[in-house]
């Protein structure tokens, strides 16, 4: 049986994790503490934490000034880490509206509409369009299921960008896609 923490050992656990990773959500704070979710919640409270989604709107609003290619209010899902030319990272949860009827599965449009905005928002371009997509659909999502997108630059040849985006949820592949964007601000100035 695991010993329980002191309130002030607890306290100082949380905090670490919430620094090493913002996105953790009370559920698996107290899951892997062997504690309620309310005590976490408390915890949290007192030492003036706030809740996963304002510290992942905190993060996404610090990286907000050095995207060029879209608005950030056009990227789907939430921005939570981003370093233009390098990569990203958004969260995503689709709602019941995504879904099909019958299964409850979320619409692929969706799922690639993170991916999409992902990709073009981490290449350092004013103006960029998807060329070509190869995509992979590999398990199927519903709603209230939690997505991490994670996009990569691979390389830059001339206004061509490679970016490789894959999508999980709770750590298993759900998408998989290669792009290659093609920067248009040369011919913006026509």
């Amino acid at each position: 049986m695991k010993r329980a923490l002191t309130k002030s050992k607890r306290q100082a656990e949380i905090k670490k994790m919430i620094a090493e990773n913002p996105f953790l959500t009370d559920e698996s704070l107290a899951e892997a503490l062997g504690v309620s979710i309310q005590t976490i919640r408390l915890d949290r409270m007192e030492m003036g934490i706030p809740e996963q989604k304002e510290r992942i709107k905190s993060v996404a609003e610090n990286k907000l000034d050095s995207i060029r290619s879209i608005a950030f209010n056009e990227i789907v899902g939430q921005l939570v880490n981003f370093k233009l030319g390098e990569g990203g990272t958004s969260i995503f949860q689709p709602s019941e509206f995504m879904a099909f009827k019958k299964s409850g599965i979320i619409k692929g449009q969706y799922i690639y509409s993170q991916a999409e905005s992902l990709a073009i928002s981490v290449i350092d371009a004013d103006v960029a369009l998807i060329g070509v997509a190869n995509i992979k659909y590999k398990q199927p999502v519903y709603s209230g299921d939690t997505l991490v997108a994670t996009a990569e630059v691979i390389r830059k040849r001339g206004n061509k960008y490679f970016v490789w985006v894959k999508i999980k949820r709770n750590d298993v592949e759900v998408f998989r896609g290669k792009f290659i964007l093609v920067s248009l601000d040369e011919q913006k100035e026509r």
